[in-house]
């Protein structure tokens, strides 16, 4: 890595230089883009973020799970370097190029089950989850979506629609989609009964059957770990029947795995886990790098009922986000970087749980791989405490180290490392969020 492996602070955070970008940004950006941690950074990679001032911050962030395989990966540059130097873009749709196929054939391969699929590329994440209804819709013939509780989505109007939390993503920007419909997720740590799989379950298919009707619903969406919800992973055996019933009912089975995807979690993608099989997946984030790219894979019979173009975008898959997608896969399977999220768990969990057993302000620590959150409550209660999250967030970003919020209630403190970060910079990470606690 041509950058030290080291967490360096010369001035306050943020230093002056980031002061005066951040000036400039208030007079020229809108109100609306917020900034969780105003340091203008100027090199990144392994687990580090260089900013103006020559600071050098630890990163539990990963700009939101996306560079999973390090900022400025050798083989993503290298591609995404003699892509740019042969043809910026030319549109998939008018003439199309080899590195848009090879990314659909990796995708078609590597994604869950072993039938048949199809993948088109758009730009976002939402993007995709946006595609994925249009096709479930088109193949059924049935409009009605089905999501969760805790669910996030995006931005634009239908995964707005599809989005639970209101603020900040949904206030004062209705009216909302048509036909969708919200039913409870298997929360394990704010659940009230004793059996969360069985009975969010029973709940989410009896809204279904009595206020919607299964014969109506074109697709269910949901993340296998809720993200900004608060890295919410279903209690076991929920994700398994939600699928299963919507084999039974033709239901299109969709999941989000914008947030999950690529090594993420410790498996390739989330589904894994308890071997659930999707009709579609959505994946964007970690896919290309930080290069904008996301994808909609899918079983072949759903995704070629679509007719020709009615599918696609201007930009989707880019040349230089296929080339840098696919320098991504080599990176994850050549460094085997699965086995990297894992071991970013193992050092993980068992210091938060150690955490956990001191400072009574940590009610839930969860996740896999490296998704890894804490839940903060008042102690002795599970009464969300988002004064807390926000406390250690700023003690944290003073002492040189990148941590998020999540949570549908902002009690959410949420862990994205990046894979290739050096195990001491994890374990100083480690350090400073316990010092930020006591």
């Amino acid at each position: 890595m041509s950058i030290p492996q080291e967490r360096r602070l010369v001035t306050a955070i943020p230093g002056p230089k980031s002061q005066e970008l951040l000036a400039r940004k208030q007079a020229a950006v809108p109100t609306g883009i917020g900034t969780t941690l105003p340091v203008f950074v100027t090199r990144a990679g392994g687990g580090v973020l260089e900013d103006a001032d020559g600071n050098a911050l630890i990163d539990f962030g990963s700009g939101i799970a996306v560079t999973n395989v390090g900022n400025a990966a050798p083989r993503v540059v290298e591609r995404v370097q003699k892509q740019v130097a042969d043809f910026t873009h030319t549109c998939f749709m008018v003439t199309p190029y080899e590195s848009y196929v090879q990314v659909c054939e990796k995708l078609n391969q590597l994604t869950p089950g072993d039938h048949e699929k199809r993948t088109f590329l758009v730009n976002s994440g939402a993007e995709a989850v946006e595609n994925a209804v249009k096709v479930a819709r088109y193949a059924t013939g049935r409009q009605a979506v089905v999501v969760f509780d805790h669910g996030y989505h995006g931005r634009t109007l239908l995964t707005m629609t599809l989005t639970a939390k209101n603020m900040p993503y949904k206030q004062g920007f209705g009216p909302y989609a048509p036909e969708v419909y919200r039913v409870p997720l298997a929360y394990p740590f704010r659940w009230p009964g004793e059996n969360p799989a069985e009975e969010a379950y029973a709940q989410a298919v009896d809204m279904i059957e009595k206020q919607i009707g299964a014969q109506n619903v074109a697709a269910v969406v949901i993340e296998p770990i809720a993200g900004e919800g608060g890295f919410i992973e279903p209690a076991k055996g929920f994700l398994p029947k939600i699928a299963q019933y919507c084999r039974d009912n033709g239901i299109v089975f969709v999941a989000d795995e914008v947030q999950t995807g690529f090594a993420r979690t410790g498996d390739l993608f989330a589904c894994e886990d308890e071997g659930v099989v999707p009709d579609i997946i959505c994946t964007a984030k970690g896919i290309a790098g930080g290069l904008p790219l996301a994808a909609v894979t899918g079983r072949a019979e759903l995704m070629d009922e679509v007719h020709a173009g009615g599918l696609g975008g201007t930009y989707g898959g880019n040349p230089l986000a296929c080339e840098a997608a696919l320098g991504v896969l080599e990176t994850i399977e050549q460094d085997d970087l699965v086995a990297r999220a894992r071991r970013i768990g193992e050092i993980m969990l068992p210091r938060l749980r150690a955490m956990q057993e001191r400072f009574p302000v940590i009610g839930d620590v969860r996740g896999r791989g490296a998704m890894i959150a804490v839940e903060l409550v008042e102690p002795g209660t599970k009464n969300p405490n988002p004064a807390a999250v926000q406390e250690v967030i700023k003690r944290c970003h003073a002492e040189g180290l990148v941590v998020l919020s999540a949570g549908t209630y902002g009690n959410v403190l949420r862990f994205l490392p990046p894979l290739v970060i050096p195990e001491h910079l994890l374990e100083e990470g480690l350090g400073i969020l316990e010092k930020a606690f006591s």
